[in-house]
């Protein structure tokens, strides 16, 4: 993907030369590796990085504050929720190149089947399940990410936000997640393993178990990544054809749909850089409409810029890009440097409980002192 869009840009701006670098696959030596560099005074003058790296590579002067040089009218190009997410004290430290987010997935022939419709309420996803259940038309009702990883963060963080509850004060300087409604998610999500509507596994679960449980067609309900829609519907699926994506669901008396994790990839400029005037000039067009409809419909990855993930032609190209338009975002806590820690402290306290070992209430005030004291150490 990186080498074709590159080309496009070339084609545009035949006057700035671009050496592309392959970067570690694992993120976290990728991290390490450029905050080595960057830190040394080298590395390259544009990168890739997570979402939520913004508040930890700009508090340690390894990312350009781009918002200082690029004007409000571009950052208003991208989509509600994205330009947060990459904001730290006020400035925007990097630009939105593709993202992901969760989605629900079901199996269209069996709500059909028992006259059900696509569930737009949590509630109706635990209804649903225990006919399906109880049919034995699946082992399961829902699968997600439970595991002791950050994709357990990812997961309880749209449970938390559907129930009004958040995990840091607005300044980013404390823990807000000790609430009734932090308690409640995590309640719920609970319940699932409880009432057995999720496996007492998935405490282990991360994205390829989940994804392989219902591919292999023992749930009714996946919450996964945008991948999940073609994975499901391809070759050596024993549901393919029968996989439907909706938005993720809300709690009952809430309005709208429910909230989706902010997953993907950011576009940041190295402080150091020699040529800041190319390098904008290479983020602007890796985040405006050429580059970002071939990342659609060439990559079916989800595009960052509203004007094109809004356009009827993406929109068609995949099934996943024709809901991404109703969907709510909500990002993780990475406004602050300590976000590591952070999530630490949350899917640790998501596991314990899925894992039985600890009561949802004691997990919340547990990682709720746990985030107070990384805040204030300031994540070193």
């Amino acid at each position: 993907m990186n080498v074709i869009l590159i080309n496009e840009f070339k084609k545009e701006y035949p006057g700035i030369s671009v050496k592309y670098i392959q970067a570690p696959q694992d993120t976290d030596t990728n991290r390490a590796t450029l905050t080595t560099q960057i830190s040394g005074g080298a590395g390259p003058d544009v990168y890739l990085g997570d979402v939520v790296w913004p508040a930890q590579f700009a508090s340690h002067q390894l990312a350009l504050p781009l918002s200082q040089y690029l004007p409000k009218s571009y950052w208003n190009t991208f989509a509600s929720g994205l330009v947060a997410g990459a904001t730290y004290n006020g400035k925007v430290y990097a630009a939105p190149f593709f993202e992901d987010q969760g989605f629900l997935y079901y199996r269209k022939d069996i709500l059909k089947a028992d006259n059900l419709p696509v569930p737009t309420t949590w509630e109706q996803v635990v209804s649903d399940a225990k006919v399906a259940q109880s049919k034995k038309q699946v082992q399961y009702g829902y699968v997600f990410q439970g595991a002791n990883y950050e994709g357990a963060t990812c997961d309880y963080m749209e449970f938390l936000t559907d129930a009004g509850g958040k995990v840091l004060s607005s300044d980013g300087k404390k823990s807000a997640l000790d609430s009734s409604a932090a308690v409640k998610a995590l309640t719920f999500e609970q319940s699932l393993v409880k009432q057995g509507i999720a496996p007492a596994a998935v405490s282990t679960y991360q994205e390829t178990q989940s994804m392989n449980t219902f591919q292999d067609g023992n749930s009714l309900f996946l919450r996964n990544w945008d991948y999940a829609y073609a994975s499901a519907n391809g070759q050596g699926s024993k549901v393919a054809g029968k996989v439907g994506v909706a938005p993720m669901p809300n709690f009952q008396g809430q309005s709208g749909t429910g909230y989706s994790n902010i997953g993907g990839w950011n576009l940041y400029v190295n402080p150091h850089s020699k040529n800041v005037a190319a390098d904008l000039t290479f983020v602007k067009f890796m985040t405006g409409a050429t580059a970002q409809k071939i990342i659609a419909t060439q990559f079916s990855e989800i595009p960052t810029n509203e004007a094109v993930r809004t356009d009827a032609s993406v929109k068609a190209s995949n099934a996943v890009l024709a809901i991404v338009p109703q969907t709510k975002l909500i990002a993780r806590p990475s406004n602050s440097p300590a976000y590591p820690e952070v999530s630490q402290a949350i899917y640790q306290a998501v596991n314990g409980v899925l894992a039985g070992s600890q009561s949802p209430s004691a997990a919340i005030k547990k990682a709720s002192s746990q985030i107070d004291s990384a805040v204030s150490n300031g994540g070193l």
